[in-house]
């Protein structure tokens, strides 16, 4: 029987997995690579663009937030167009030129890149800008006099020796309006926790230059209010924050007021916004419109630089020895059973070498397939071997009766009477028996058998068998009886009919004791005539019975040629039941006697006509 393949584990399929992984693994590292690469590139270039636009625009902002015009801002253009290699160019909102780091009559680009407004900073890069949208460099009125830093440093020093003396270490920081502050050591505001002794509040006290910038804005943040109807409860009033938030952290308070968050909330801090714009609206440079690039085109800048290089070569390189590796290995393991199965059939047939099976594919099942044929030929030639000593045996003895009988009459010493003669004949006739089964087997075995069918009754067939053999059992001392039952037909050889039963008949009745029976019974089977030859005689080993139908194989192997015949009968049974189409079986159970079943295709019964 075929034994079917798995389909993962054919060769076929696994040849194209394995091809198809190594293609895929090839396309998919050169698409990684190239993506990865580019991608790389333009990011890395995007990035430091943007970091270097972002520059720009951070020191643009700063000069514009602390000059209140433009008067200076090309040396500053200048400069920082030579440090980026880009091209700078400010104008105001028609376009006209403010700065440009170009040669006079280049074109602007098309859009311009972003808007450089202090007191409107929405593309600011530092933390907290976009809080209030003003630059926190922006100070105008709030920024202090030299008198009034020296103050407040002192301050800060001394808060910061009370601080140390609780093993709280801060550090003193300046902002952009010249106020010192103390940050902590993670760059936080120390302020969580105060210490008493350190709380004297005079360090966040506004200074008189404070004071009369907040009136001013109190003043302006009050007309703003009214006009929507507000009253200021109290003047505004300023703390400092150096966390990156807006310095100048602005907390009015209104009459009324709901919660934060509300409308009135809102409409406060937007008054107090606005209010400080106009306050620093003279301090400021006015808003310009910052272009970068060159001219109107876009330069490009992906090339490939001789990094990009080795990583594209080593890549390749990589492809190669995995696909070089995994190929290796594939065919390694596909060789090395057909490598075993060459050196295994190249060695002398007489030493009947087995290959270990390893594998559950195509290969594996080879390697199966040679062992069996290896069993096989072992196996026949231990039968070659044990038919030819039977066979020799067969003869050899008969033989040498026959010569030593003949000996002895020639010298005189036995007379040639009746009693030599049956004897002699005797021996002839064995020898004849066995000579003519020998040669059916050959002739079953060429296919050169010739089988002269025609219709036959199977009633009538066990009845003839039955008559031949019927003084045999009475000898015997065995019953033979026959069961036909309705009539059915055989297109078969009736010579080799009679054969097949009276080989199955006279074996049963060597097996059967004194006092058994012997059936022979016909019926209809499935697909054809089944006839049966039962007895009651010893019965067959479970061991013995797949034996039976071998060539010279008898159960006891101690019995004579003269008791338990020639081992050729059952043999030629068989290869009679095939050679007509049909099968030979047996089944036996010790002590209990053997069936011999024949299952042959059966006949439509002859026409009047025939």
């Amino acid at each position: 029987m075929r034994r079917r393949i798995p389909l993962r584990k054919r060769l076929l399929v696994r040849l194209l997995i394995a091809s198809a992984l190594i293609a895929l693994c090839s396309v998919a590292a050169t698409a990684w690579l190239a993506v990865a690469t580019t991608t790389s590139a333009l990011e890395e270039e995007q990035g430091q663009d943007l970091a270097t636009d972002s520059g720009i625009l951070t020191q643009l902002s700063g000069y514009a937030a602390t000059h209140p015009d433009w008067s200076k801002g090309g040396r500053t253009v200048r400069a920082l167009a030579a440090r980026s290699g880009r091209r700078i160019a400010l104008t105001t909102a028609d376009r006209t030129v403010i700065a440009d780091s170009a040669r006079p009559g280049t074109p602007l680009p098309p859009r311009p890149a972003a808007t450089v407004d202090p007191l409107h900073t929405d593309t600011y890069s530092e933390q907290g800008a976009q809080l209030s949208g003003i630059d926190p460099r922006a100070v105008g009125p709030y920024r202090l006099t030299a008198a009034e830093r020296l103050q407040v440093d002192a301050l800060a020093r001394k808060r910061q020796h009370c601080y140390g003396a609780y093993d709280i270490t801060v550090t003193v920081t300046r902002t952009p309006s010249g106020r010192a502050a103390l940050v902590g050591t993670d760059g936080q505001d120390p302020l969580s926790y105060v210490p008493p002794e350190c709380a004297d509040g005079r360090l966040n006290t506004p200074t008189a230059t404070e004071d009369k910038a907040l009136d001013a804005l109190t003043a302006r943040t009050r007309a703003c209010l009214d006009r929507q109807g507000l009253t200021l409860g109290s003047p505004l009033y300023v703390t400092f924050d150096v966390t990156g938030k807006d310095p100048l952290d602005f907390r009015p308070v209104i009459k009324g007021k709901a919660r934060d968050g509300s409308p009135t909330e809102k409409a406060v801090q937007n008054c107090a916004h606005s209010a400080r714009r106009a306050q620093l609206d003279p301090y400021v440079a006015p808003s310009a419109q910052l272009f970068l690039g060159i001219g109107d085109r876009t330069t490009p800048r992906f090339d490939v630089s001789p990094a990009n290089k080795a990583k594209v070569a080593g890549a390749a390189g990589l492809v190669l020895v995995v696909t070089v590796a995994v190929t290796a290995v594939v065919a390694g393991r596909l060789v090395r059973p057909l490598r075993a199965l060459t050196e295994a059939a190249q060695q002398p047939p007489d030493l009947h070498v087995r290959v270990a099976v390893t594998t559950r594919d195509e290969t594996g099942i080879l390697a199966e397939a040679f062992n069996d044929l290896t069993e096989r030929r072992a196996r026949l030639e231990a039968q070659r071997r044990a038919m030819v000593s039977d066979i020799a045996h067969e003869l050899r003895s008969p033989l040498t009766n026959i010569r030593g009988w003949l000996e002895v009459t020639r010298d005189g010493v036995v007379d040639p009477d009746a009693a030599l003669l049956d004897s002699l004949h005797d021996e002839a006739l064995v020898l004849q028996r066995v000579i003519d089964d020998l040669q059916d087997l050959a002739a079953a075995d060429a296919g050169t058998l010739r089988l002269h069918r025609e219709p036959v009754r199977a009633d009538e067939l066990l009845d003839q068998v039955a008559a031949v053999h019927r003084v045999a059992a009475d000898t015997a001392d065995v019953t033979l009886r026959t069961d036909a039952g309705a009539v059915l037909w055989l297109d078969a050889d009736p010579v080799r009919m009679r054969q097949m039963l009276g080989n199955l008949v006279s074996n049963a009745l060597r097996h059967t004791p004194p006092g058994g029976t012997v059936a022979l019974a016909a019926r209809r089977g499935d697909d054809g005539v089944v006839l049966t030859v039962a007895d009651t005689g010893t019965g067959i080993a479970p061991e013995d019975l797949p034996h039976v139908f071998e060539r010279f194989w008898r159960a006891e192997k101690s019995r004579s040629r003269r008791t338990g015949g020639s081992g050729l009968g059952l043999s030629i049974v068989r290869h009679l039941a095939v050679a007509h189409g049909g099968t030979a079986e047996a089944a036996s159970e010790p002590g209990r006697g053997a069936v011999f079943t024949l299952r042959l295709p059966g006949a439509p019964p002859p026409s009047c006509d025939d």
